[in-house]
């Protein structure tokens, strides 16, 4: 075991308690996780600072609200249902269309209104929230898979998790929804994490239930080299997200939209560690090399520019 602790130590991984004693505790003032646990204050946020994030359909926070949540919903075929305050991808509920017999979720599975009506009063009761208190359900528009990632996404759209250190993007993974994963981007039901050279935006690694991967699992094309699209404005629109936040070591959730291009989903201030498996790359020496050459007076583009070649040096090491 010791072998093993000292070689993940020499590759620069950074383990929870690692991340959680100097840099989520240290960079992160605990009044301002709010403004990231809390979908809708986060969207009003971006929203307030010219940032695009997907429409808002409407919330419900108390039980009697359902209803009319409900006749809002009659107006759309496609949206997530989902908790503000929800983490890990739990409690999503993703509609993509309607039939005569109801609702259509992604994979072709049927949802009745009795069912959308009691999943909305399960998220208000606090069943998927961050300690288990009272939530708000909310009603986003359905984002569209970008052209570019259709072959290599299945039943749902990816996303893409920037880390964001003092302002600065460290490293980065693209989420691919499989169908063992019901199409949703989430690593913990059996997406795909790919590794991202933010030099260029590339794919470079996959792995999927925690095994490196090749081809995406549905498919079977090839993951590595695979250019995402308009990668710069989605190093533009994290950094700008989260300088309006206050924070300084956060993950920022990015989609790029068919329509729309890059649009912020959520942040989130206690960021998982699997973008470092997705990279086969260790986090720590990405941050302390920001740690030596950060400047508060540091422009974004900068700031961009300077995250990308702290990567290029992290990656070709």
């Amino acid at each position: 075991m010791k072998a093993v602790l000292d070689a993940l130590r020499r590759e620069g991984i950074l383990g929870i308690n690692g991340r959680n004693a100097r840099y989520t505790l240290k960079a992160n003032p605990r009044r301002l996780y709010p403004l990231v646990d809390d979908k809708l204050r986060t969207k009003q946020l971006c929203l307030d600072a010219g940032i695009p994030t997907p429409a808002l359909l409407g919330s419900a926070s108390h039980h009697f609200e359902i209803r009319d949540l409900l006749v809002r919903l009659e107006q759309h075929d496609r949206f997530v249902l989902k908790p503000a305050r929800g983490a890990m991808g739990n409690g999503i509920l993703v509609v993509t269309g309607r039939d005569e017999k109801g609702f259509v979720r992604s994979g072709g599975r049927r949802v009745t209104v009795d069912a959308i009506r009691y999943h909305a009063a399960s998220i208000i009761s606090g069943l998927y929230a961050l300690g288990g208190q009272n939530d708000v359900a909310m009603v986003e528009e359905l984002l569209q898979v970008h052209p570019d990632l259709v072959e290599i996404t299945k039943d749902g759209v990816p996303d893409i998790r920037v880390i964001i250190y003092r302002g600065i993007p460290a490293m980065a993974m693209t989420r691919l929804p499989t169908s063992s994963s019901g199409g949703r981007a989430n690593l913990h039901q059996g997406a795909v994490g790919a590794g991202i050279d933010i030099r260029t935006g590339n794919i470079t690694h996959a792995v999927c239930k925690g095994r490196p991967v090749r081809r995406h699992p549905d498919s079977r094309l090839l993951l590595r080299g695979r250019p995402l699209p308009r990668f710069e404005e989605v190093l533009e629109i994290a950094v700008r997200a989260t300088d309006q936040t206050g924070l300084n070591y956060v993950g920022a959730d990015i989609v790029v939209d068919a329509r729309y291009g890059p649009v912020i989903l959520e942040l989130n201030a206690r960021p998982g560690l699997a973008v470092q498996v997705a990279n086969r790359a260790g986090l720590q020496p990405r941050l302390e090399s920001i740690d030596r050459l950060w400047r508060p007076d540091r422009p974004l583009a900068e700031r961009i520019s300077l995250g990308q070649e702290i990567g290029e040096v992290a990656y070709d090491a």
